[in-house]
């Protein structure tokens, strides 16, 4: 890891920008560091329900209410 970052030093800003800001919104909102339920299976389902929710908010922002109504329509 070591050698790649020396030969790509803006390759861990890349990841800072366009991975771990998702993640740090997402534990914002649900305003905890760590997940609630136990196993996998329940952890993937809250993890899911959170996503679809944070790709919803993104998508309505981004778009507007009106725009993502008529591309459910289509």
């Amino acid at each position: 890891m070591a050698e790649r970052l020396a030969t790509r030093p803006d390759i861990l800003d890349r990841r800072r920008e366009t991975v771990e800001h998702p993640f740090g919104s997402i534990k914002q909102w649900i305003n905890q560091g760590a997940f609630l339920t136990r196993g996998l299976a329940s952890v993937n389902a809250d993890f899911s329900l959170t996503s679809i929710a944070y790709n919803l908010r993104r998508a309505i922002t981004i778009l507007g209410i009106p725009a993502m109504l008529q591309a459910m329509q289509t």
